[in-house]
């Protein structure tokens, strides 16, 4: 049993980005599994004791000790101004790998065009103390509402404008949006309690987190490729072959063929297997990887 100083207690985002997050922590090595209606998932670490919170109110409750680390979004950082250290940007979201945005949208047909057209109207979201900031730092006055949700659908009878995350701009479309400037572009933070961080094992932990947690976010646009090459062709496919460092060459034994292993960007292969083949390549393995530790 650890003692209460070896338990490290992480925030896990409940949400929109629980799934996701939960993906790539097996990646890097953990499994987590979690009861329905429960915020207490177990994982098969038992350094770790996780608790699932809102993405919105993480940094307050790192930032207090309640939680010594965890995984939110830059924009709910910026946003609840906790006093937190940022061990690493993660550069995932709930649809991919591209960062969030928080535009300001209107409806398609309202005379906004720009920020300062905002002057004297009300908008509403979830990012309040955020947008009040960035509109004072462009001099404009309005009247900032927090939204409960389901902000799309209420320009232009309950708001102006709305201030709204996105990923791709389709529910925005969807509702007769248009964008009119974007905000702030935010990904996920690992974010650690500044005394948490001052406890040597605490920080080694959350620093071993944290790399496999980017080799797991480094590993999902890569892939390994195997092939065997007669000695006469392997200058010829080296060529063709980008690695992240240099393939890694061998001998096959009792041979002139050589066994070839590189690390490459997925979108690359598809093209590059035929031509490798027409060159002389043959028993071609193409494979997943988990993490890639640069």
């Amino acid at each position: 049993m650890k003692t209460q100083s070896k338990i490290l207690k992480l925030g896990v985002p409940k949400g929109s980005l629980q799934e996701s997050t939960f993906k790539l922590f097996k990646c890097a090595g953990y499994n987590f599994s979690v009861r329905s209606r429960s915020y207490f998932p177990t994982v098969d670490d038992d350094e770790l004791s996780p608790m699932l919170i809102r993405a919105q109110e993480m940094a307050r409750y790192v930032s207090q000790g309640i939680l010594d680390c965890g995984l939110t979004g830059r924009d709910w950082t910026m946003e609840q101004g906790g006093k937190v250290v940022e061990v690493a940007e993660l550069k995932y979201a709930k649809a991919g790998l591209r960062p969030v945005r928080w535009v300001i949208a209107v409806p398609n047909d309202s005379k906004i065009k720009k920020v300062k057209d905002l002057q004297g109207k009300r908008i509403a979201t979830e990012l309040v103390d955020y947008t009040k900031r960035y509109l004072k730092q462009h001099g404009v006055k309005a009247e900032v509402e927090f939204s409960w949700g389901a902000t799309e659908v209420k320009p232009p009878l309950l708001a102006d404008a709305i201030v709204e995350l996105t990923e791709t701009g389709s529910s925005l479309r969807a509702n007769n949006l248009r964008i009119v400037e974007t905000i702030l572009e935010s990904n996920t933070l690992l974010i650690a309690n500044k005394e948490a961080w001052k406890n040597k094992w605490k920080r080694e932990k959350i620093e071993n987190i944290q790399l496999l947690l980017q080799g797991a976010i480094d590993a999902q646009t890569k892939v390994g490729l195997k092939m065997n090459v007669p000695d006469k062709k392997l200058k010829t496919i080296m060529k063709l072959l980008p690695s992240l460092q240099k393939p890694t060459v061998a001998s096959l034994a009792g041979s002139d063929w050589h066994s070839i292993e590189v690390v490459i960007d997925e979108p690359l292969v598809r093209d590059l297997i035929p031509l490798l083949k027409r060159e002389g390549a043959t028993g071609i393995i193409e494979y997943p990887l988990n993490k890639v530790i640069y």
